[in-house]
């Protein structure tokens, strides 16, 4: 059975390669802003913010690619009860990373599959990152490193490269603070037989 990942991610392109899931990738048309308004408004929470989202991105490309299996996906950062988008530079990524010095934040990874415009499963899984006492020299040195790469990522950080060393700890599944709950998806999508048993 086809596998459509409803996103141009690099990092969850990664996760299903890596893991040796057969896939194509397409991006979904989603207007995310304005989706996050209207679930925001209804009282939804970034947790449920990012299940809605990724089952939305699932739904728009299986309506256009009928019998496949389409797995969406999309992540939301958490700090103090307050949803933060990716940001829009590398100094608004920075300004973010000097709030979140010394704190903890959630991220929460929201994954769906849907069928010939059907919801099918959802899922979801969060991490929770505590930032370390980054020095301002670590931390100048680390945005000019990275540059605008800043802004592909929620948190401004990319856990499987020098942005590791933005942390002192991280309590949840790695594959979640990447992007992707990949163990449930796994299971999702053998008990479909998209993958073998």
């Amino acid at each position: 059975m086809s596998l459509i990942l409803a996103s141009n991610s690099a990092a969850r392109k990664a996760i299903l390669t890596g893991a040796g899931v057969a896939f194509a990738a397409q991006g979904a048309e989603v207007d995310e802003a304005a989706e996050k308004t209207r679930l925001l408004a209804e009282g939804a929470g970034p947790a449920d913010v990012a299940q809605a989202l990724a089952g939305l991105k699932a739904l728009a490309v299986s309506r256009a690619r009928p019998g496949a299996w389409v797995l969406g996906s999309d992540q939301t950062l958490e700090f103090q009860g307050r949803l933060f988008d990716k940001a829009a530079s590398a100094e608004e990524a920075g300004d973010r990373l000097r709030m979140l010095r010394g704190h903890a934040h959630q991220l929460h990874s929201g994954v769906a599959l849907a069928r010939d415009g059907h919801l099918d499963w959802t899922g979801r899984d969060s991490a929770r990152l505590h930032v370390r006492e980054v020095s301002e020299d670590f931390l100048t040195d680390y945005l000019a490193a990275e540059g605008e790469a800043l802004t592909s990522c929620v948190g401004g950080y990319r856990l499987e490269g020098l942005g590791a060393q933005l942390f002192e700890r991280v309590e949840g599944d790695y594959f979640t603070v990447l992007g992707m709950p990949l163990w449930p998806v796994l299971a999702a999508l053998r008990e479909r037989g998209v993958i073998a048993l």
